[in-house]
């Protein structure tokens, strides 16, 4: 167990990351952060896990950053908070950049940097009762390094103004904005997460990486030639990998491939 976060993997290599600072409603400081993001990228690098769930104790799921790193930071050079925002930058890209599918299982309020977490997974479901608030111009700030994230995650029209006025917004927004995927009575919370993970538990773990690689990929250009190739390049890769040919076989024998056994 580490400070501030515990893991757990299971039989079936769902590894559940659980944010542990329920007193401080999950916010996170510079420790945590580099904490965080060396755990991340170790799970992304486990051959064993398939799935990753972001979660978290309490009655938060993260209030962003912690108050007292905020007093710290206040007293620091613009270089000082350079190299601060440069981290939790990093938190973010390989959250987001992670070759695992990850969720966000979203419990309680999401606030600030809270609302990046959830916007860098693949998949974001949320308690009806959950509320998410892009807070920072209320502290004379700004939503810099996870606004990549949020402007993709919920639209640049919804951004704008939910990050400008600060207003705290409900799931069913969240929803209906495409930061939150899903939504659950908070009793039923576990059971929705859990249908979403048999699902990416039965598709080919290779396949899962090399699908999240390729949507970065088509999000990041135009539909030009070199995007056409590099598409064409893909499939035709992984259409001669050992899994590929497994999912096809399978397919063909009307079997269930061998991955969804390990």
């Amino acid at each position: 167990m580490a400070e501030g976060f515990h893991t757990a993997i299971d039989a079936r290599g769902v590894a559940t990351l659980t944010l542990a600072r329920a007193e401080l409603h999950n916010a996170f400081d510079d420790a945590l952060i580099a904490a965080l993001t060396a755990e991340i990228g170790r799970l992304g690098g486990m051959s064993a896990v398939r799935t990753l769930v972001l979660a978290a104790e309490g009655k938060s799921f993260s209030a962003g950053a912690d108050l007292n790193w905020m007093k710290r930071m206040a007293a620091y050079t613009e270089a000082e908070n350079r190299r601060d925002a440069e981290a939790l930058a990093e938190l973010m890209r390989v959250l987001a950049g992670c070759p695992k599918p990850t969720i966000a299982r979203v419990q309680g309020p999401a606030f600030g940097g809270g609302v990046g977490l959830v916007a860098c997974c693949d998949i974001a479901v949320a308690a009806d009762t959950a509320t998410f608030c892009l807070s920072e111009v209320k502290l004379g700030l700004i939503p810099a390094v996870i606004s990549p994230y949020v402007v993709r995650a919920m639209g640049e029209r919804a951004a704008r103004r939910y990050s400008l006025t600060a207003e705290i917004f409900d799931a069913h927004e969240a929803h209906r904005l495409g930061l939150a995927h899903a939504l659950a009575a908070p009793e039923a919370l576990d059971a929705v997460v859990e249908g979403i993970v048999g699902k990416l538990l039965a598709a080919g773990p290779a396949a899962t990486a090399e699908c999240k690689a390729l949507i970065a990929r088509v999000a990041a250009g135009p539909v030009d030639a070199a995007m056409i190739a590099d598409t064409a390049a893909r499939i035709a890769r992984i259409r001669v990998s050992a899994e590929g040919r497994e999912g096809i076989a399978a397919f063909l024998a009307k079997r269930k491939p061998d991955w969804t056994a390990r």
